[in-house]
């Protein structure tokens, strides 16, 4: 009880400062491309070159199957979420370090620098997202009603890694470590999660490495709804559900036992 207490007090808080959460996202964003030519068209410009190259290497390269869609669309309905999820992480994991000032100099929930970090990354994958529509439009792309999954199946995504860049951020202030060991996790992880091949070609033997993934669960169920035109699997989709939840809660938790020490180690 206490903990849905306090996780009810921090949802109030976070909405009290909203307008520090905008600000912080919105710095974020225009920071990036402060200075660049090309600016924002870089957010659509660079998954767009990584699909083309990747779309040459496995579909005609190595001939990966794409179960009877252009496998550039099969690709990009998969690296599209899994870029959100992998670039989420990965600038989180450096969110309370690179905001040491106002760590130390005025009070807010620290949470909010985490958050802030993920809605700038949401608007980047909103972004990239016309990459997928434009190839959606030259292959003539055929959507289904199934495509009304996609919001929540999105939110599994965000609730699982927010879990996981909340106490990223918080161990990387203490053991700077974690923001290497981060990289070379993301790296295998992406191996692991069928981004580049459809899981139907894993030996049956060890598909269940991929029940145990939540990320390969959800970019399943991402391509079963807008690629296959049915509706996710039930039981994985809620599996993966609580074990985000979970994992969500235990970070929170964490987060917020570990905060009252963020001012000495940033």
């Amino acid at each position: 009880m206490n903990s849905l207490k306090k996780l009810r007090s921090n949802l109030k808080m976070m909405w009290d400062y909203r307008e520090l959460l905008w600000n912080l996202a919105h710095r974020e964003i225009n920071q990036r491309y402060k200075q660049s030519v090309l600016g924002y068209a870089w957010v659509i410009l660079v998954p767009l070159a990584q699909l083309i190259v990747m779309n040459f290497l496995f579909s005609i390269v190595l001939r990966i199957p794409s179960q009877g869609i252009p496998f550039i669309i099969f690709l990009a309905v998969a690296l599209l979420p899994w870029n959100f999820f992998a670039n989420s992480l990965s600038s989180s994991v450096n969110s309370l370090v690179s905001n040491s000032s106002l760590i130390t100099k005025i009070y807010f929930p620290r949470e909010i620098l985490v958050y802030s970090t993920i809605i700038a990354k949401m608007v980047d994958f909103l972004f990239s997202c016309i990459a997928l529509v434009i190839f959606f439009l030259v292959y003539k792309t055929t959507l289904t009603l199934t495509l009304f999954w996609v919001p929540l199946i999105f939110v599994i995504q965000i609730i699982f890694t927010t879990g996981l860049s909340l106490i990223l951020a918080a161990l990387n202030l203490f053991y700077r470590d974690i923001q290497y060991l981060l990289n070379l996790v993301v790296m295998l992880w992406m191996y692991l999660t069928p981004v580049m091949y459809p899981v139907e070609i894993v030996p049956e033997k060890y598909r269940f490495i991929f029940s145990l993934n939540p990320m390969s669960v959800i970019i399943n169920a991402y391509r079963q709804t807008i690629l296959g035109g049915g509706e996710p699997n039930y039981f994985s989709l809620t599996v993966a559900f609580i074990t985000s939840s979970v994992i969500f809660a235990v970070s929170f938790y964490l987060f917020k036992k570990m905060e009252g020490e963020f001012a000495d180690y940033v």
